[in-house]
């Protein structure tokens, strides 16, 4: 099921006549923007692009201004942590001024980035400067050979680098994100648990999510959260803890004290709970990465009461986002910042 449309021309709040699709969701609260600054990546992963991707134009991404723009209003109505994805946002010029426009916001709330750490070498410390409160690392394989394989691009040591200068620079609480792929990685969870106990990461297992960009001659098949917690469960005993307010459920390794996460969107999907919205780096706000419902934030910005018109559209992606998702993303992992 593609997203649902949602137009606001002239802009309104639809009723529940205007969208079949509307679903149970007066009372959820939305906390969470994520917001993809660009498309592009300097990387490309088979998970996430072919590898003849097309990419935006840079003159079809919104400027900062207008991200900031998007923003105010629903800081304003409560979202308090904003996540800066990509592509690798790294691509796009002079980042750190986004995280200085993000953190001056009424509330200042909570700046984070998603990254593969290949540029962090340049720019850990003007990030860090600017306020960003922390980082997400995606990191699948500490092979080189299979890195190269899953990228189609080196980088592993520079990855590596980046995670040194982002320590350097100051950052504590890092995450590290790793896709768990049947027949691909899946073998490397002891040594990614060990890697990341070393550096003092907080290691988040994810679950290979179906989207329209999987594939692309990876030949790797989802293990389900059953068996990703069976392969942790043979290096050391799991004890659960209680679950935060992210779609992570947390366990802590009794031999190490080492907590960890998993993310199983397919096997656990946590839609009833989801409290984020999604902005893509040409102004697609979404309510979903499956599905759901969608608005461009341009005509909004435009209008003479854009605050009015943004709080507007947040109260109608509420109420649409699905309790539940189908499993089939329609849209390549870029685009949308995952």
């Amino acid at each position: 099921m593609a997203p649902t449309v949602i137009h606001f021309d002239p802009p309104r709040v639809p009723t529940t006549g205007d969208a079949a699709a509307l679903q149970q969701g007066a009372a959820r609260k939305i906390t969470y923007l994520r917001v993809s600054v660009t498309d592009r990546c300097n990387l490309r992963c088979r998970y996430c692009m072919p590898s003849d991707q097309d990419f935006l134009r840079p003159d079809s991404l919104l400027s900062y201004e207008q991200i900031v723009a998007v923003a105010r209003p629903l800081v304003a109505r409560g979202v308090n942590k904003i996540r800066i994805t990509g592509g690798e946002p790294l691509l796009r010029r002079s980042l750190h001024t986004l995280v200085s426009m993000l953190k001056a916001l009424p509330g200042s709330p909570e700046v984070v980035m998603t990254t593969n750490a290949l540029l962090l070498g340049r720019h850990a410390a003007a990030l860090k400067d600017a306020g960003l409160d922390r980082l997400n690392v995606s990191l699948d394989t500490l092979r080189p050979e299979r890195f190269e394989r899953l990228a189609r691009r080196p980088g592993l040591e520079q990855a590596l680098k980046g995670l040194d200068a982002a320590s350097a620079a100051g950052f504590t609480n890092t995450k590290l994100n790793a896709v768990v792929m049947g027949g691909f990685n899946d073998d490397e969870i002891p040594d990614l648990l060990t890697f990341s106990a070393e550096r003092g990461l907080q290691l988040r297992f994810i679950e290979f999510m179906p989207m329209a960009s999987n594939g692309y001659g990876l030949d790797a098949e989802r293990v389900p959260l059953a068996e990703i917690l069976a392969r942790i469960a043979a290096v050391g005993e799991l004890v659960p803890l209680e679950r935060g307010s992210g779609p992570a459920s947390t366990y802590r390794l009794a031999s190490t004290g080492q907590e960890l996460g998993l993310i199983a969107a397919i096997s656990m999907p946590f839609c009833d709970s989801c409290n984020r919205l999604r902005l893509t780096s040409d102004g697609i706000l979404r309510s979903c990465l499956f599905e759901g419902g969608e608005v461009s934030v341009r005509a909004l910005l435009a209008d003479p009461d854009p605050d009015a018109r943004l709080g507007e559209a947040l109260d109608v992606l509420r109420r649409v986002k699905p309790l539940v998702h189908d499993g089939q993303g329609h849209v390549h992992m870029n685009r949308v910042g995952g």
